[in-house]
């Protein structure tokens, strides 16, 4: 397999990379990797681990600048992962929604140009709008309820867009498209210091006086952890048939109030939970879970590391190299 990754860099990219580095002695078949990054040499310092291996190699390039993309090579993989989840929130809508829009477009020629067997876009939950009352998880085939008319579905809106440029792509072209729907994950890579409540949980267990709750605490969530994404990524981009969608994600429900007090039992025991956010007996509970039967029939994956493991894994990765 020779796969070309965007995205390389991020929390996904990181995961899919650390798990190949991991399984190299293991792997039947070790793929041959080509990370797009706009500054690989600042990547590769911060992350040294991702150097020296003779099958991994970085391009500098920028998805929303096509010429800027690796046109002379050839690929049969190719994985899009590049959305910015961590400072994405932080963009105006309608750049959020070129960035993802754009951007696949832009990888999906690139697929089509170096004769790639399969294309695999990772998309999001988001696509499906706030989930029904009546859902206690989303499946692929749920009834999609994202409003055209609000700014700030762009990034669910883009993402569902990716993925109908998919199809349009594997009619024209016959170019293999797969799309994985990503949920909320856990791990060593995520960071701390962003939108993520779980991150900022474990950041506050370490070192805050104590854990914050910004809300009401009463959203229910589940999370994958990173090693288990990269899995399910790995097996979809070599096994899914064309055409098919995925839920990826974990069904251990949990609510964020909840979720705070597991990781200050797991991480910091003597530290307090304050929620600082107004319970609204009226307001509907927020859902945000995936049905992921599917991919236990179809692919036999499942979920092997528990959200317990994956918080220790995440506060001892942190302890030891401090907040960066």
């Amino acid at each position: 397999m020779n796969l070309f990754l965007t995205g390389g860099t991020g929390f996904f990219g990181r995961s899919l990379l650390r798990f190949l580095i991991n399984q190299k002695d293991n792997y039947y078949s070790m793929p041959n990797v080509l990370v797009l990054s706009r500054n690989p040499h600042t990547f590769l310092e911060r992350y040294p681990e991702f150097s020296g291996h003779d099958w991994l190699s970085f391009h500098v390039g920028d998805v929303l600048d096509p010429h800027s993309l690796p046109s002379h090579e050839r690929f049969t993989h190719v994985l899009h992962a590049a959305t910015d989840s961590t400072l994405g929130p932080g963009l105006p809508p309608k750049t959020r929604f070129q960035q993802i829009y754009e951007g696949t477009h832009n990888v999906l020629d690139l697929a089509v140009s170096s004769n790639a067997e399969r294309f695999l876009l990772t998309s999001s939950g988001a696509i499906y709008g706030p989930q029904p009352k009546h859902l206690n998880a989303l499946r692929e085939d749920s009834a999609i309820h994202i409003s055209v008319n609000s700014s700030d579905q762009a990034y669910g809106i883009g993402k569902l867009a990716a993925e109908h440029l998919c199809t349009l792509y594997a009619d024209e072209f016959g170019l293999e498209t797969i799309v994985a729907r990503c949920f909320a994950f856990m791990g060593p890579d995520l960071p701390l210091d962003a939108h993520f409540a779980i991150g900022n949980f474990v950041r506050d267990a370490l070192w805050g006086e104590d854990i914050v709750v910004r809300g009401n605490g009463s959203p229910l969530r589940t999370y994958l952890d990173q090693n288990d994404l990269a899995i399910w990524l790995m097996i979809m981009l070599e096994k899914v048939r064309q055409g098919e969608v995925y839920n990826v994600g974990s069904d251990e429900i949990i609510s964020i109030a909840d979720l705070a007090y597991l990781v200050r039992d797991l991480v910091s025991p003597e530290k307090p939970v304050r929620i600082i956010g107004k319970s609204e007996a009226a307001q509907a509970r927020n859902r945000y879970v995936p049905d992921i039967r599917k991919a236990r029939i179809d692919l036999g994956l499942d979920v092997t590391v528990s959200l317990q493991e994956s918080i220790r894994l995440t506060a001892t990765k942190w302890r030891q190299k401090g907040l960066q």
